[in-house]
């Protein structure tokens, strides 16, 4: 014959069924805790890692700024835009809208903008077409100056060299020691 269930037998299966929530809810906690601390570190990690990789690419861009910097005169000059000055990491900030130009080469009535990027990608190219379309507005004293545009890599994605040349743009690569613009002689640079 079975014992009846009493008082204190329901009492203590909610006892233990409490006891047993309260170490799975102890468990569930401390495996979120762990879980936070983790992603606080993941984080922290990501957050480095992109700050370094930032800084290389800071650097590499800086690295071809100042391969192409020295031979921007002779390189414009060579093809009719007579450019006198060469100023690097020409920088404004109107309106609220901030512009940055990696090179700019002048004279009294032409100028040239050119990217700089170690690796240049149509994005690369699309982006910076938008900036020459964006740049009298932002450096007006401009305004009346035949303005061309130039993209510079050290690496080229595939294609991308023929696309900145369809949109008008000079395309300047490594060549030997130093770069070159490798458009042909035919090439009519897009005026902004």
């Amino acid at each position: 014959m079975s014992n009846p269930v009493t008082i204190e037998d329901i009492y203590k299966l909610f006892q233990n069924s409490q006891e047993q929530d309260d170490r799975r809810t102890a468990e569930f906690d401390r495996r979120t805790a762990e879980a936070a601390i983790s992603m606080a570190k993941l984080e922290k990690t990501v957050e480095r890692t992109s700050k370094a990789v930032d800084a290389l690419t800071t650097r590499w861009g800086r690295f071809v700024e100042e391969l192409v910097e020295p031979a921007v005169l002779r390189l414009f000059q060579a093809r009719g835009i007579d450019v006198k000055e060469v100023h690097p990491r020409v920088r404004t900030k109107r309106q609220g809208v901030a512009m940055e130009i990696d090179i700019l080469a002048v004279d009294d009535t032409e100028l040239v903008l050119v990217e700089c990027k170690s690796r240049l990608s149509q994005g690369d190219v699309d982006e910076f077409i938008e900036k020459l379309n964006r740049f009298k507005v932002s450096f007006p004293h401009y305004q009346n100056y035949q303005t061309y545009g130039a993209v510079a890599g050290i690496e080229i994605n595939e294609g991308v060299d023929r696309y900145a040349y369809r949109q008008g743009l000079f395309v300047i690569k490594p060549s030997g020691e130093g770069v070159a613009i490798v458009n042909d002689e035919n090439f009519q640079p897009l005026a902004y």
